[in-house]
């Protein structure tokens, strides 16, 4: 059986077996959408999102890209994150990274990838690399660096994230939303958080970090 027919099947399947356990789901998200998280992952088909913290359709508004970069200069990253803080109000941003990371591992190097939109879009986390040259270098292994890079990403993005327009003038008015920086761990499943900052001062956030 070819892998499409094989998901169609799946979903009615899936369908079917939501209908039988809460009969009234599928009313109550036609009816519209009011989640409490925007979560910002990565594309890596082995990170899902609502699946990880097992949620149900509704909970998360998900935005996902390579190495879960924030792109204030990207029209689809913006509008998603606008209509998340304006419009669905959530009170929560998670920028997820996670281990063995094929975008970070990429970016490893100043070698081009060969993909011109994947390199411009990797540029940022280079920065990153050589900002933390030293602390990099002195680690025992290239698993270590890589995760290492991945917690310094992560808290990258909440910095950015933190310093937008849209999320100051939100602070201004609210406590929220609230901005968590996690790492999921591929090989145990688990997640944990490494950031968070809630409009108080960028250096209260950074003692957050670990």
């Amino acid at each position: 059986m070819r892998f499409v027919e094989r998901l169609l099947l799946e979903n009615q399947a899936w369908a079917g077996e939501v209908k039988h356990c809460d009969p009234h789901m599928f009313d109550r998200l036609s009816a519209g959408q009011s989640p409490e998280v925007l979560w910002i992952g990565c594309s890596d088909s082995r990170v899902p999102a609502e699946q990880l913290c097992n949620t149900s359709p509704g909970e998360m508004f998900i935005h996902r890209n390579v190495a879960n970069r924030v792109c204030p200069n990207e029209a689809g990253f913006m509008s998603v994150l606008e209509y998340a803080v304006a419009v669905l109000k959530v009170r929560h941003i998670i920028v997820c990274g996670h281990h063995r990371c094929g975008g970070i591992q990429a970016a490893m190097t100043d070698e081009n990838t060969g993909f011109s939109h994947l390199d411009n879009h990797l540029d940022g986390i280079r920065d990153i690399r050589r900002r933390h040259a030293n602390e990099l270098a002195e680690m025992n292994n290239d698993a270590e660096r890589l995760d290492r890079m991945v917690a310094l990403n992560v808290i990258d993005q909440v910095t950015m994230l933190g310093e937008l327009p849209l999320i100051k003038a939100q602070w201004s008015r609210h406590q929220y939303p609230t901005i968590h920086g996690m790492v999921y761990a591929l090989e145990t499943g688990r997640l944990r958080e490494i950031k968070r900052w809630n409009g108080e001062s960028h250096e209260a956030a950074q003692a957050c970090a670990v």
